[in-house]
Formats: C-alpha cells, sequence, structure tokens
C-alpha cells in the first residue's frame, strides 16, 4: 500500500506564492513519475506538473516559468513550489505517483485557494 501524504496549501492572494509538499511511504526510484494534478470546482482533474525518475519535468502551459516541482530523493519528498499565483490557479491538489506498470496512487489532496 502506497501512501502520499500532502501538505503546504491554504489561502493566498493574487501575486504570492505556496509551496505543496508530497511525502511518500515508498522510495521516489520505485515510481516511473510523481507529479501534481488539480481540480477546481466543475472542472475536470488536470495534470501540473510532473517529475520523473530521470528527473524530468513537465508542466501545464498555464503554469511554466510560474512552478517549479522538484523532489528530495532522501525523504521520498515531491515539492511543488507556486509563485505568481492567480484566481485561476484555485483548486484542489492533489499529489500523484505512478508505477512501472501503470498503477497510480493518489494523495487525499490539499486547498489552494487564491483571492483576488
Amino acid at each position: 500500500q502506497v501512501q502520499l501524504v500532502e501538505s503546504g496549501g491554504g489561502l493566498v492572494q493574487a501575486g504570492g506564492s505556496l509551496r505543496l509538499s508530497c511525502a511518500a511511504s515508498r522510495s521516489f526510484f520505485s515510481f516511473k513519475a510523481m507529479g501534481w494534478y488539480r481540480q477546481a470546482p466543475e472542472k475536470q482533474r488536470e495534470l501540473v506538473a510532473t517529475i520523473t525518475t530521470g528527473g524530468a519535468t513537465n508542466y501545464l502551459n498555464s503554469v511554466k516559468g510560474r512552478f517549479t516541482i522538484s523532489r528530495d530523493n532522501a525523504d521520498n519528498t515531491v515539492y511543488l513550489e507556486m509563485n505568481n499565483l492567480e484566481p485561476e490557479d484555485t483548486a484542489v491538489y492533489y499529489c500523484n505517483a505512478e508505477n512501472i506498470h501503470g498503477t497510480r496512487y493518489w494523495g487525499q489532496g490539499t486547498q489552494v485557494t487564491v483571492s483576488s
């Protein structure tokens, strides 16, 4: 059983910053990739950023240049640094991990609210 525990969400004004953390119960290298998704009310869940075991990153176009995904291998933790936040970034953010068999694991989600 894989557990992903997120933290770091909250309320921030537009232009502000937040840092999300996701601690995995297994080594980061037991997964093919880890990342962050988000889901706003009445919208589909969308990929925000991912990082592979090789270090390759991928971002949603609208967050490029504002968000940075990184990892701490020693702590099996993935971070999402979010800068210059916009009201459109308001959503529940979910940590995701995918193994080599395509099995996906999800965290419980953390709310990010950006006020204008």
